[in-house]
């Protein structure tokens, strides 16, 4: 593997249309809603992708660091693990994300201001913060959350309700309360997606001290965890359809509807192999949620 290969590998490419499904959701409701800054949807996008890259690395640092990343894993050997990037070529590389996501968050603020209190500002300065820290401290250091079970609660916040609404407001300079159905569902979807990667890696975490929600739960509490997760994101969905748009609109979710045999597969062969390939299915699903929210807005 070429060192251009490793870090492309590193950065998990397929993490990435997920990491910005909130974005994307924000700016077309913010658009359907009556206002809209292409600067400021780019802008989003792009400090969004930067943080999910810089949350890879730091999952693949944290991981090896600690030895969860090992031969008994069953989703794809990260580079770490592989020995193809050092220790020292990886707290480069976050040094590096960490300086451009911040930059690249400080020009979304700036191409955001016209229309923001001084307040607004500092709220999404810390905002942005925040976002780099819990990018980096879901696996490093002695006190990650995401080996104290709190992994899927940032998820459920950061990819739904923060990326929805942020962006949002950082384009309509207001919030309307009924963006936040969505804002649930793709955060319930991604946890999800998460879940799903616990589900798979079970018994692993569980041997090295990475007690995730299926770790606490066992396999049959975190599989209706995960009814919970995709069948509420599913009603809010609706929900949102029904009281925004029309009935009609209704007709654009049924994609969603693969979520039914999703979740009987699971049900019924809950091993890691499939596991890791129903965690494709549940990003599917989180993504064919934004086209599907897109076509109802404006179809």
């Amino acid at each position: 593997m070429s060192s251009i290969q490793a870090w492309i590998h590193a950065a998990r490419l397929r993490t990435l249309p997920l990491a910005i499904s909130g974005l994307i959701a924000g700016n077309l409701l913010a658009l359907y809603y009556g206002t809209f800054n292409i600067w400021i949807a780019i802008l989003s996008v792009l400090t969004a992708l930067l943080l999910q890259i810089l949350s890879n690395f730091a999952n693949d640092y944290g991981d090896f660091v600690k030895g969860t990343d090992n031969l008994y894993r069953t989703g794809p050997v990260r580079t770490m693990q592989s020995g193809v990037i050092n220790a020292k070529q990886m707290r480069f590389a976050l040094g590096l994300f960490i300086t451009v996501s911040f930059i690249s968050g400080l020009s979304l603020i700036g191409v955001s201001l016209p229309g923001l209190s001084w307040k607004d500002g500092v709220f999404f300065l810390s905002l942005g913060l925040t976002s780099i820290a819990a990018a980096i401290f879901y696996t490093v250091g002695k006190n990650a959350y995401g080996y104290r079970g709190l992994g899927d609660l940032f998820v459920l916040l950061f990819f739904g309700p923060v990326a929805v609404s942020g962006s949002f407001y950082l384009q309509y300079k207001a919030i309307e309360p009924m963006i936040f159905l969505p804002a649930a569902a793709i955060g319930l979807f991604s946890a999800g997606v998460l879940n799903m990667n616990n589900l798979r890696d079970k018994e692993n975490d569980a041997a090295f001290g990475k007690i995730t929600i299926p770790v606490r739960l066992g396999l049959k509490g975190a599989i209706i965890y995960h009814y919970f997760l995709m069948l509420t994101g599913l009603g809010l969905a609706i929900v949102f359809q029904y009281f925004t748009t029309g009935v009609y609109t209704m007709l654009y979710l049924l994609p969603l509807l693969i979520i039914i045999p999703h979740l009987i597969r699971i049900s019924i062969h809950p091993v890691p192999r499939i596991l890791d390939q129903q965690l494709k299915v549940v990003v599917l699903i989180t993504l064919l949620y934004t086209v599907c929210l897109g076509l109802a807005l404006f179809l």
